[in-house]
């Protein structure tokens, strides 16, 4: 009954995260098209306006040149979408990683930590980063977009680096997207909205607001912008094996990081009309440099192997999670809902098997069965021979 709960609540929390989160980013995509395709207004408090036809009506959206000459009746203010996404992101996080983290965080054969120093470390990566960040947008540095952006890959490199180096690797990349995912609703929280709070308490006074309030805002939402596809990858990621379990998870986290912010770049760009064709075409070639540098390499040679053998490694070590009604503590159900516990389904499973006991070594999570190099050969093999049924 207890895992049953937990699978309700787990359920529950990644449908909110799921509905928030499509309405943060759905309002920043928004918000961030609408301020590229205003156009220039007779009106001189205007920066721009926009008409545009949505369900059947007619809309005028007006950008103000700081604010407007008096105060609106009332204002809409997006923050709560934002703060919901990460407050659910979080739960999900002790849910899944924190509560399970033997299973889905820790990897003794990268590093063998306790349950507490893993949350700890994770925890402080969060809170770290977001410091990290904070100072970097409050020093000389921000006055230049194109040096503080190169500067932040890089030190997000080293902390993609050092993740994977601390966690196995599903729960290095969930960390490295909560890092972001925390820099973002921090500029939100932080900046963002205190600025407008500011600009409507000297607009209420009848003072001109502080146009630097203004200019921090949008180059926080910019932040927020670019920072959107790479977060949105690494939540799917614990789907795709291959991508975290890679050898060189890090440097796959990197590049598709990259290819994410480009592709980005270049959807920004094109909103404000014919856009350079290189931020689109380099964010596509990071990701062809992924899809080579991850293709499954041929090995040549078989040699044949008894499946009652191969049966023997999967009973041992993968049946407990991967059955009708899994014997693992926590589990209610076999993961995905991928069964092994009759030859028939050992053999339709022989791909993903391989995929992720094989190639990937990310099953089982955190080797917690004792699964041996020798083992894995001996299916490698099995495998390669056509995964046979004698």
């Amino acid at each position: 009954m207890e895992a049953y709960l937990l699978d309700w609540l787990g359920l529950l929390l990644r449908w909110a995260h799921l509905v928030v989160g499509i309405a943060w980013i759905g309002a920043s995509f928004y918000f961030i098209w609408l301020d590229n395709h205003l156009e220039t207004s007779a009106d001189p408090k205007l920066s721009g306006d926009l008409w545009a036809v949505h369900g059947g009506g007619f809309y005028h959206a007006e950008k103000f040149k700081g604010a407007p000459p008096q105060m609106p009746a009332r204002l809409h203010w997006f923050k709560w979408e934002a703060y919901w996404t990460w407050i659910t992101g979080f739960f999900l996080l002790v849910l899944v990683y924190y509560a399970g983290a033997e299973l889905y965080l820790i990897d003794p054969s990268v590093m063998p930590l306790s349950q507490g120093a893993a949350i700890g470390t994770g925890i402080g990566s969060m809170v770290g980063g977001m410091v990290i960040y904070e100072g970097l947008c409050r020093s000389p540095l921000a006055r230049n977009d194109a040096a503080l952006g190169a500067v932040m890959f890089v030190l997000l490199a080293a902390g993609a680096w050092g993740l994977c180096q601390v966690f196995g690797g599903r729960g290095a990349f969930i960390h490295y997207g909560a890092l972001l995912g925390t820099i973002m609703v921090a500029n939100v929280a932080h900046i963002i909205i205190p600025g407008q709070r500011r600009m409507v308490e000297a607009l209420a006074a009848g003072r001109a607001p502080d146009p630097k309030d203004g200019a921090a805002g949008k180059q926080r939402s910019v932040h927020n912008t670019y920072f959107t596809l790479p977060v949105l990858f690494t939540m799917i990621s614990s789907h795709y094996a291959f991508t975290f379990g890679a050898r060189w998870n890090w440097l796959v986290l990197v590049a598709l990081t990259l290819a994410g912010g480009l592709i980005r770049v270049w959807f920004v760009l094109r909103h404000k009309g014919a856009a350079p064709v290189w931020p689109l075409a380099a964010g596509i070639g990071a990701l062809f440099i992924v899809f080579i540098f991850l293709m499954p390499r041929q090995e040549s040679g078989t040699e044949s192997v008894k499946f009652s053998d191969v049966k023997k490694i999967i009973d041992a070590r993968c049946v407990a999670c991967h059955m009708a009604r899994p014997t693992f503590p926590g589990l209610a159900e076999a993961p995905k809902g991928i069964l092994l516990d009759t030859p028939e389904r050992i053999r339709t499973q022989a791909a993903l098997i391989n995929a992720q006991t094989v190639v990937t070594k990310t099953m089982p999570p955190g080797n917690l069965t004792g699964m041996t190099e020798e083992e894995r050969g001996l299916l490698s093999r099995w495998i390669r021979s056509g995964a046979p049924a004698e």
